[in-house]
């Protein structure tokens, strides 16, 4: 994929002007950072089911995790994050949990879930597991009872809305085929909520027991010592449930209507001082909220609910037709503004809900491929706040180039194709879409080698394996000095030699290059400059920068630019004497 020239919004800029504030007050000192472990950390996210398979079953599985410890270890990162390896009965890859405290047989038994925990610990690495609490599987006891009659003690744990009241008020889904939230059920004559799949029904929060049950569940896991919790969609968990009329088209900014609701922040208070706070965990949620305020108001230490979030608002901007670097940096500046103070966020451009990294916001090319991946990964460890690296872009592993819908399994994609086709929707359209866009680009098995399924699985993949895994794949890039693998594993130890890298101020520089994306990190007298190309052309940065005191300390290519003209997707990190 390549970048195309970008729209112009310097006006946007100007607007920042007052968000600059913060990020121009004086330089931080070593001695009065608040220094945290989750701060400091690089987090790679781990996805189970297509990471390694050791039954055969065509199912990544936790022997298959533990199996490549070492390979997790020699990647210098210091936490794992886990998507979901509860009970369940997939309908979402495990985002349906029928049992919070049991393992998903795909994936193994809780045995290996505690050899597991055990062997990363021994390796220093720490685990933060997925905490699915907006919603449950259908198929969960609690469901079960709850459907079961009006007068269920259970009934209050979800939203229901009693048909004699005629149907309730248009909430969006995004995942049912008709992005109709309410589902009928004939059972009771009522309609139950559930903001995504008809198979995921949305927990009360309102309900103070439904709470406690899942301060239970959190205790069950942090008593056998993993490491922290990223909540899954739980900006959306607390509703209004009078269920007031949405005006039309609220579905186009849904966020809006959806997140930050109700009582969410006295919820996340409640969980903090019932269980984060009896725990040395970290907490992570997943969205930031509709305004820098809600944001804050989620991680800032002093409100005692969350240690960060993660915002989507630079994830979303990768578009089949390319990007515009300005937005950009525009999006990450004002953030990093906003939070140069108080608070902390996340930084990311990739997981398990999006495609993959190279393919949105680098170039997928064979001649680009390796170099972008590069660069991408070098901005993701050189700016503030807590990476988030998704497993398999180390690789620079591509999307798939799924061309017929049944390449893919995702509910979303697969119900999103269905809806379409009901409409009359040109598919051929929808099919190339979906190419860039869906979720399963990034959920194709882990390219070990160049064997049988890429080394993954003895049986048939879930899913099938990207074909570039013949070059593609660890074996091949442990043996190449340059390949994005061993390049990652050093611009990790770059952030860790470099505290400047994780607390330091952040200043952008030659902001209105539409090409490139230039700024200084500064800690304690210390300053790193950062040079990074976006684009498969030279560009030439603006820097004010004296490159004869500039002393290079990593760079993407064999021999680094040092007066500031960039090859094409070229990294370099230096120390400004």
């Amino acid at each position: 994929m390549k970048i195309f020239n970008p729209l112009i919004i310097s006006a946007a800029f100007l607007l920042l002007g007052s968000n600059y504030s913060c990020a121009q007050n004086s330089l931080p000192h070593k001695d009065s950072l608040d220094r945290k472990w989750w701060k400091e950390a690089v987090v790679y996210q781990l996805y189970p089911r297509s990471f390694n398979d050791v039954d055969g079953d065509g199912i990544g599985d936790l022997k298959g995790i533990i199996a490549k410890l070492d390979y997790i270890k020699s990647l210098g990162v210091d936490a794992v994050w886990l998507n979901p390896i509860y009970g369940s009965p997939n309908d979402d890859n495990g985002y349906d949990v029928s049992d919070y405290r049991d393992i998903m047989k795909d994936f193994g038994t809780m045995a290996d879930f505690d050899a597991m925990l055990k062997g990363m610990h021994a390796r220093g690495i720490k685990l933060v597991m997925d905490l699915v609490v907006n919603h449950s599987s259908d198929e969960h006891e609690w469901f079960k009872k709850s459907r079961s009659s009006r007068n269920s003690p259970y009934r209050e744990y979800y939203h229901w809305w009693n048909a004699e009241k005629g149907k309730p008020p248009y909430r969006y889904s995004l995942f049912d085929v008709n992005h109709d939230a309410w589902r009928y059920d004939s059972l009771t004559n009522a309609y139950y909520l559930h903001y995504f799949s008809r198979k995921q029904p949305d927990l009360n929060w309102e309900n103070p027991k439904l709470r406690q049950e899942v301060y239970d569940i959190m205790k069950f896991w942090g008593d056998k010592g993993i490491d922290g919790f990223r909540l899954d969609a739980f900006q959306f968990a607390a509703k209004d449930t009078t269920f007031p009329a949405f005006p039309n088209g609220f579905e186009k900014n849904f966020t809006q209507y959806y997140g930050m609701q109700g009582n969410l922040h006295g919820y996340l208070q409640e969980m903090n001082q019932q269980v984060l706070s009896k725990y040395n965990v970290m907490s992570v949620a997943e969205g930031a909220g509709n305004t820098f305020e809600d944001a804050h108001n989620l991680v800032d230490a002093d409100r005692n609910e969350l240690n960060m979030a993660y915002a989507f608002e630079a994830v979303d901007i990768a578009k089949p037709d390319g990007y515009s670097v300005l937005h950009l940096k525009q999006i990450f500046t004002k953030w990093d503004s906003a939070f140069a103070a108080k608070g902390w966020l996340s930084i990311f451009l990739a997981n398990h809900d999006q495609a993959r990294l190279v393919t949105r916001f680098g170039n997928d090319s064979p001649e680009f491929r390796a170099v972008s991946s590069k660069m991408l990964t070098t901005f993701l460890m050189t700016m503030r706040g807590t990476p988030y690296y998704y497993n398999g872009d180390e690789l620079g592993m591509t999307n798939a180039g799924f061309s017929k819908a049944e390449d893919y399994r995702d509910v979303q994609t697969l119900n999103e194709y269905q809806r379409q086709k009901n409409l009359g929707t040109d598919m051929q359209k929808y099919l190339q879409r979906m190419s860039f866009e869906s979720r399963d680009n990034s959920r194709t098995p882990f390219q070990w080698n160049n064997s049988k399924n890429a080394g993954f699985s003895t049986g048939k993949p879930w899913i099938a394996v990207n074909p570039n895994y013949t070059t593609i794949n660890v074996a091949a890039q442990e043996k190449d000095g340059n390949s994005t693998l061993n390049y990652f594993r050093k611009v990790v130890k770059l952030r860790k030699d470099n505290l400047a890298l994780v607390y330091g101020k952040y200043t952008l520089l030659d902001g209105q290059n539409a090409d490139t994306y230039s700024y200084t990190r500064e800690l304690d007298g210390k300053k790193l400059l950062v040079l990074l190309n976006f684009t498969s052309n030279v560009a030439t940065t603006n820097t004010g920068v004296d490159f004869s005191k500039a002393n290079v300390l990593l760079g993407n290519y064999p021999q680094s630019s040092k007066n500031g003209t960039l090859k094409p997707y070229e990294a370099v990190v230096y120390e400004l004497k």
